[in-house]
C-alpha cells in the first residue's frame, strides 16, 4: 500500500466535492496531511493512504458514510483524470473499456490478485461480468463503490439504455444500503464472492465518442507519457529519483535518509539500486 499513488485530480476533486456538501477545506486538507502545491497540478501522483485518509476525513466533515458513493455518482471520471476523458473519446463503450484497462492507474493505483488490470470481464453462467480484481477489497470498501457507481453513472448520461444489469459487493451491506437501489437502480447484492458488475451483453458495440477523434489521439499521447513516467517511479532508483529532487537545493542529502524513507536499510537500498545497474552516488551524481 505505501507505493500506491492517485492523481491529484481525483483528490482535488474529492476535495472539491467534500467542501460543496459543507465540509471546511482547511480541516480536511489537514487531516489528509495535504498542502495546497499538493493538487495543484492534476498529474501529481500523491499517495493512496493520502487519498484514503481524505475521504475518511470528508465522510466525517459532511456527516456522510457514503460520501465515496455519492462522489462517483455525481462527479464524472472526465472531471478528474485524463483516463474519463479518453474513456469519452472512445468509439464505442468496448474501446472506452480497453482504456480504463490499459490507463486506469493514471487515476488510482490499488494492490491487485494479478499484475493485470484491476477490471476485467469475465464470463459467469452465460452472464457478461465486469469484475474489479482489487486485492483485500474489505479494508477500504469505498473505493470499490465510489469506482462502481462511477462506472454505472457516468455512461448512464448518455447511453440509450441501462448498461448495468446487476451490481455485486463483497463487503457486508451497509446501514445505508438504501443508497446502492437509487443510486444503481438494479439488484444489488452484498456479501458476495466478487465485486462485480453484470452488463448488458451487447455494450461492447454501443457508440460513445463524445469528444473529436482528434482528441482521442492527442489524450492518448499524453497518457502514454504519464504512465511511463508512473513506471519509472516504480523502479527504486526512480523512487531515489524522485525523492532526491526536491532536496537537492539544501545540500542536506545522504543514502541513510534515503534509505530510511523508503523503509529500507542503508545495505538493503544499495544492494536493490545495484540489481538495477546503479549505485546512490552515480543517482546523485546523474540528478
Amino acid at each position: 500500500m505505501s507505493n500506491l499513488t492517485t492523481s491529484a485530480g481525483v483528490a482535488a476533486g474529492l476535495l472539491a466535492f467534500a467542501v460543496e456538501q459543507g465540509a471546511d477545506r482547511a480541516a480536511l486538507m489537514a487531516r489528509a496531511g495535504l498542502v495546497p502545491a499538493d493538487l495543484q497540478d492534476h498529474d501529481q501522483r500523491p499517495p493512496l493512504a493520502t487519498y484514503m485518509a481524505l475521504m475518511r476525513a470528508a465522510q466525517h466533515l459532511c456527516n456522510d458514510p457514503a460520501l465515496a458513493l455519492h462522489f462517483g455518482e455525481a462527479v464524472d471520471l472526465a472531471e478528474i483524470s485524463i483516463v474519463g476523458l479518453i474513456m469519452n473519446a472512445s468509439a464505442t463503450m468496448g474501446d472506452a473499456f480497453a482504456q480504463i484497462q490499459r490507463f486506469g492507474r493514471l487515476s488510482l493505483e490499488t494492490e491487485g490478485l494479478s499484475e493485470g488490470p484491476r477490471f476485467v470481464l469475465s464470463v459467469r453462467d452465460g452472464q457478461l461480468w465486469m469484475v474489479d480484481t482489487r486485492a483485500d477489497p474489505n479494508t477500504f470498501p469505498e473505493l470499490t463503490e465510489g469506482a462502481f457507481a462511477r462506472l454505472v453513472c457516468g455512461p448512464r448520461r448518455f447511453l440509450p439504455e441501462p448498461h448495468v444489469l446487476e451490481v455485486c459487493f463483497t463487503h457486508p451491506a451497509p446501514a445505508w444500503r438504501a443508497e446502492h437501489d437509487r443510486i444503481f437502480q438494479c439488484p444489488v447484492t452484498f456479501s458476495s464472492d466478487w465485486n462485480a458488475m453484470r452488463l448488458d451483453p451487447r455494450i461492447a458495440t454501443w457508440p460513445v465518442a463524445l469528444q473529436p477523434r482528434y482528441v482521442f489521439g492527442v489524450l492518448v499521447d499524453r497518457a502514454d507519457e504519464l504512465l511511463r513516467e508512473l513506471e519509472e517511479q516504480r523502479t527504486v532508483r526512480g523512487r531515489v529519483e524522485a525523492m532526491l529532487l526536491p532536496l537537492l537545493h539544501t545540500g542536506e542529502v545522504s543514502a541513510e535518509a534515503v534509505a530510511r524513507a523508503l523503509g529500507f536499510s542503508r545495505q538493503t537500498l544499495f544492494r536493490k539500486l545495484k540489481a538495477e545497474g546503479a549505485t546512490f552516488k552515480r543517482v546523485l551524481d546523474g540528478l
